[in-house]
């Protein structure tokens, strides 16, 4: 094969790797790689693959399948790059990015707390969170263990962990009871179930593989836990469009299977086009944050100036709405690398103060659960429309600063039949397919 050819399988996210380690002077032996293959990675393909690579000794190994984009995962060595490159099986070479994870203020201030007093808590729905995990906090686990899933893709633990803390305060930000402050720190979904994916370690750090593989677990998983929403409060730089992107591809997989996406639009504003992936995708909710200012009303709210602005690099507008994700109050766990970091963040003794896009993504998908439990048949792209139409537009920023504006649920208070917010076609169809 011409090296041309080469290089049209090498991916926009490897060739920026491996000219980012040349300018550095480095020569890395190893890389980790998503491996897209030409055919479903089913075991005849991979016992091809390993096979033609089988006389490069333990300079190529797959560590894991990564079925919902037909890919798998490998750790290939410099030496042997060129030869993965040519193979007939192999249809393009990804980096293997690493991602990084990115209220009692902000659940009223969205009309929220109003719906809580209608009785909508977000009992029935399950919303999935892919993050460093979740400590069993009494707002979660008492009067009812509402961690309902739990699957670490690090360690393999068993049981619901946190080493860094990241997690539990998105969960918090959701599905908080406000158990452990007499109900002052409330999350959108109270009684809400959790299903929780470990994929970031105790820095908050996690490569795109684990990520994707735990996407693709939420997925087959979805009927038997109930999951309708999935939060992926993370983000990193986009490979190239988001056809290129194997995380993008995935979340997009995911919505086309019925799941509600919300990601972070990410933390490096105010700059024009500093979206993250996978935030990128057109079809998922992409959040960007608000400072509440600390008051209940809306209308002096403003773009943090921290949160990601778009557009996407397919030119589409980005993010779709903005949430509260200022200061804002979640849950604490204890003995995690940020709870011994930033000591002087706690409050009181069971939680918790964060700021970033991280927190305003799990606020609007706490949000979405109250939506579903009063509209259980909402397809997503109905959550998505519905939201877009009911936020409230803030005095400064265009749709690439806020989207369709702030979140608000205070028009959904009044006990009303379903909005009529008709699906396209395609979307009936896709929705019908994945049940």
């Amino acid at each position: 094969m011409h090296k041309h050819k080469q290089r049209n399988k090498m991916s926009v996210s490897l060739k920026q790797h491996i000219r980012g380690c040349r300018a550095k002077g480095m020569a890395p032996r190893r890389f980790k790689v998503i491996v897209e293959l030409c055919k479903p990675a089913s075991g005849g393909c991979l016992k091809k693959l390993r096979s033609s690579m089988a006389g490069s000794g333990r300079r190529f190994r797959i560590r894991r399948k990564l079925e919902i984009i037909g890919s798998v995962a490998a750790e290939v060595h410099a030496s042997c790059l060129s030869k993965l490159l040519r193979h007939s099986s192999v249809k393009r070479v990804h980096h293997d990015t690493k991602l990084r994870t990115r209220l009692n203020i902000a659940t009223p201030s969205i009309g929220s707390t109003l719906l809580q007093r209608r009785g909508l808590t977000g009992r029935g729905v399950t919303i999935g969170i892919i993050d460093t995990g979740v400590y069993p906090h009494p707002d979660l686990v008492k009067p009812v263990n509402r961690i309902v899933g739990f699957r670490d893709f690090l360690g393999g633990r068993c049981h619901p962990y946190d080493d860094n803390g990241h997690g539990t305060h998105v969960a918090g930000d959701a599905a908080g009871n406000g158990r452990s402050s007499r109900g002052k720190y409330t999350g959108p979904s109270p009684k809400a179930r959790l299903v929780v994916a470990k994929a970031f370690n105790r820095f908050g750090e996690g490569d795109t593989s684990d990520v994707i593989a735990a996407i693709d677990w939420i997925v087959r998983t979805r009927h038997k836990f109930g999951t309708r929403i999935v939060n992926m409060s993370f983000g990193g730089p986009p490979g190239g469009s988001c056809e290129e992107d194997p995380l993008c591809r995935a979340v997009g997989r995911a919505w086309d299977r019925g799941l509600i996406v919300v990601a972070s639009a990410g933390n490096e504003g105010p700059g024009a086009r500093t979206i993250d992936s996978p935030g990128i995708n057109p079809k998922i909710i992409t959040v960007g944050a608000t400072d509440d200012l600390r008051t209940l009303k809306q209308t002096d709210d403003q773009v943090a100036p921290f949160s990601s602005r778009g557009p996407a690099p397919d030119r589409k507008t980005k993010p779709d709405l903005v949430a509260p994700g200022v200061d804002i109050v979640s849950l604490r766990a204890p003995g995690s690398f940020l709870d011994r970091r930033e000591p002087f963040n706690r409050v009181a003794n069971s939680y918790f103060r964060m700021s970033g896009t991280s927190m305003s993504t799990p606020i609007v998908a706490g949000a979405i659960a109250q939506l579903l439990q009063r509209f259980p048949r909402l397809t997503n792209e109905q959550v998505k429309s519905l939201l877009r139409r009911s936020a409230i537009r803030l005095r400064k920023g265009g749709p690439n600063v806020q989207g369709s504006g702030e979140v608000s649920l205070f028009g959904f208070a009044a006990a009303k039949p379903i909005p009529r917010c008709r699906p396209s076609r395609q979307a009936v169809k896709k929705t019908v397919a994945s049940r």
